[in-house]
């Protein structure tokens, strides 16, 4: 029987469904002792003094600490996208000399309950000498320089027929999800392992950190990941607070469990986006771009995390898109400043450069009078050229596209939409006085990052196959995708089977679940194992085992296309999007429906981080958005309907199954569509140059544009 390409129901739901949910904060162990972080209330200062006896004097406190009880715990690691000279900005678990943003863990408490703890966290004096803040990018120190490019860019300019220049910039957003972040640590001295519970996204890799800061064989130490709530990039990297909890659970031999609360969350947790870019293009006279240079500027914050310089590396490599574009130039000032460190979020350094290159394609067609689709089609590189080196490499892999047909998923695309018939109806709304427009934006992302997935499937006796990976869920089904391709495989039906991920103590091996690379190599480690598990079959009698690799030195490149209706009320300056469509190509769908429910998930945060999103800060480097009053999500009332077109045109020729990622096409280019769309509906080409477009920034736009017409 067929499985893959099947809109099957999640095997995860039951569980859910039933309330038998295993979240961070459900976990509990007995005599555990609850850890509290007393946090930096200034950005910039020396750190004189922490006064701890108060708070040691207060009812169940076990243990206050400050840097001096953890200064042999080495400075956080960097996990992607290390280049020379980053080691002096990483984070070290509890501040050493200064602070550097709001949030950063000071000291920390135990005690025996979270009230106890939290009280006495109030009672921990923090002496700092307050120093002046950096909160602009523009003005902060460097931490480093990443250029990529290739071609002649002077000639490129030389035979320009017009060189068209433009600045835009992303706010400060991130992943927010519903579950913040928490860990349950416990030390069995008896087997001398040490255990947190609550990892999610890359457990082997933070296994092997913790050990190695900890000074720990790494097979004595065991991360287990449970449920997780959501986690875009933000959740599951190694922060201070993991290392912390496990280095008590070790110390003060019992178990210690640790829940951050919303304001922590957003305070302490990573940030991402907040990029300038200073884009100069030479086009011809038909607006074919024949050379592009982008001035790149990241506020970092105060520190360098686990990301390392993966953003800016991302959005200088990924930056050109679908088009041609022989002569290129990206240079990428990573820059630190008194703010929260930033890391990634869904779609890094993609959504911002997409913002970035599709406002540019549209300042050509403006400046060159030409229909927006048709100078994307002009530059567009043809399916016959696929593979397509893009000259520059990421993430350690060279980036050639593997395989696509932009051409053929716009056409899909506009059909969608009805387009001509979709331009009168605009036209005629905006002749009786309403504003409203259409914006449609293109993009090509990244996935199936390697090296290596492994996976060990079991036949047991009664029947039942257990498939073990490496790999981690944040809730995007990957119980129910590995199941459908090892069943299409083997000819057992999914419900047959049980899926473990996220474990340590199960699987020697794992890259977990980042970039959008589960679907793709864990999927073909599972492919591998259930074959070589299917030839036992003939022979042995179960229980049978069998283990399978997928190895990988190349990304594959999945594609898009954002568009956006909307409707721009002139009394308020707020914007309806009224309609929503995420067109993409994956190669191939293994459970469509949950395709469907990532693109339209991503396209929720998408519209969040082009209209409501953004955490702010005052001079003082004070943050202004610590609550769900001042940091905005989007609703049930700001997102429409999302429609979905997924197509199979272009199958990856780089692993078995011919799939691409499907985790990150749904917001990729949301931002540079609802910008496109706020254009048309204002009838001002190139107005919005600034994401989030709220009504502030709206109000200027149209203030600006009462001037021009004085």
């Amino acid at each position: 029987m067929k499985y893959i390409g099947r809109s099957l129901r999640r095997l995860e739901d039951r569980t859910l469904l039933l309330g038998r949910g295993e979240y961070a904060a459900d976990l509990s162990a007995p005599g555990q002792l609850h850890m509290r972080v007393v946090r930096s209330s200034v950005a910039h200062g020396k750190l004189l003094a922490v006064h701890k006896s108060e708070a040691r004097a207060h009812p169940g406190v076990h243990a206050v600490w400050s840097y001096d009880d953890v200064r042999h715990v080495p400075p956080i690691g960097i996990r992607l996208t290390r280049v020379g000279g980053l080691e002096p900005y990483q984070q070290t678990v509890l501040a050493k000399d200064e602070v550097r943003y709001v949030g950063e863990p000071a000291a920390v408490v135990f005690a025996d309950d979270p009230y106890a703890a939290e009280d006495a966290a109030e009672l921990v004096g923090i002496e700092i000498d307050e120093l002046p803040a950096i909160v602009s990018p523009l003005e902060a120190p460097e931490a480093a320089l990443i250029e990529k490019g290739y071609g002649d860019l002077a000639a490129a300019f030389a035979a320009a027929h017009a060189v068209i220049e433009l600045e835009v910039a992303v706010g400060r957003h991130s992943g927010v999800p519903l579950e913040t972040r928490g860990a349950l640590a416990e030390f069995d001295p008896a087997s001398g392992i040490l255990t947190m519970k609550g990892a999610a996204k890359v457990p082997h890799y933070n296994r092997d950190q913790v050990a190695r800061m900890l000074d720990l064989p790494a097979d004595m130490v065991h991360l287990i990941e449970g449920h997780v709530g959501g986690g875009f990039g933000v959740r599951g990297e190694l922060y201070p607070e993991d290392v912390l909890v496990c280095h008590a659970a070790l110390r003060l031999k019992r178990s210690v469990k640790w829940i951050e609360d919303r304001f922590e969350h957003l305070i302490a947790a990573n940030h991402s986006r907040d990029q300038i870019h200073r884009l100069r293009a030479a086009v011809d006279a038909d607006g074919f771009v024949l050379g592009l240079e982008d001035e790149i500027f990241t506020d970092q914050g105060a520190y360098i995390r686990t990301h390392g310089v993966t953003v800016s590396d991302l959005a200088c490599a990924m930056l050109p898109g679908p088009y041609i574009i022989p002569a290129y130039r990206a240079r990428a000032h990573v820059r630190l400043t008194n703010k929260t460190p930033c890391g990634t979020y869904r779609a890094p350094g993609r959504y911002e450069s997409t913002f970035a290159r599709e406002r540019l394609m549209d300042a050509v067609a403006a400046r060159l009078r030409l229909d927006p689709m048709q100078v994307r089609r002009r530059n567009f590189i043809a399916p016959e050229r696929m593979p397509f080196d893009r000259g520059v490499d990421t993430l350690g892999t060279r980036v050639v596209y593997d395989s696509g047909n932009y051409a053929l998923l716009l056409d899909k695309l506009l059909a969608r939409l009805d387009y001509p018939a979709l331009k009168r109806q605009l036209a005629d709304r905006r002749a009786q006085g309403e504003k409203v427009g259409l914006g449609i934006a293109l993009f090509v992302e990244k996935s199936g990052l390697g090296p290596a997935d492994k996976a060990v499937i079991t036949l047991e006796a009664g029947g039942t196959v257990e498939i073990v990976t490496g790999a981690a869920s944040i809730g995007q089904g990957i119980e129910t995708v590995m199941a459908q391709i090892c069943a299409e495989v083997l000819d057992i039906a999914p419900e047959r089977m049980r899926v473990l991920h996220g474990r340590t103590d199960r699987i020697d091996h794992g890259m977990g679940a980042f970039a959008s690379r589960v679907t793709v190599m864990t999927g073909c480690a599972v492919k591998a194992a259930a074959e070589a598990l299917k030839e036992k079959m003939a022979h042995e009698q179960p229980p049978i085992s069998a283990e399978g690799w997928f190895r990988s030195t190349h990304m594959n490149y999945p594609y898009g296309i954002h568009a956006a209706v909307v409707r721009v009320d002139p009394a308020t300056c707020g914007v309806t999007v009224e309609r929503f469509v995420v067109g993409c190509d994956i190669g191939r769908a293994v459970n469509p429906m949950l395709v469907e429910g990532q693109f339209t998930g991503g396209a929720a945060q998408g519209i969040g981080g082009a209209l409501l999103e953004e955490f702010l800060y005052d001079a003082a480097g004070q943050p202004l958005a610590t609550t769900f009053a001042d940091y905005l999500l989007p609703t049930t009332a700001e997102v429409p309907p999302i429609e979905v077109l997924v197509t199979e045109d272009a199958p990856s020729p780089l692993n078995p199954l011919g799939v691409k990622g499907a985790g990150e096409g749904g917001i990729n280019a949301a931002g540079a569509a609802i910008a496109a769309a706020v254009d048309d509906a204002l009838g001002r080409p190139g107005a919005v140059t600034r994401l989030p477009i709220t009504p502030q920034r709206l109000h200027r736009i149209t203030l600006s544009a009462k001037e021009e017409h004085r």
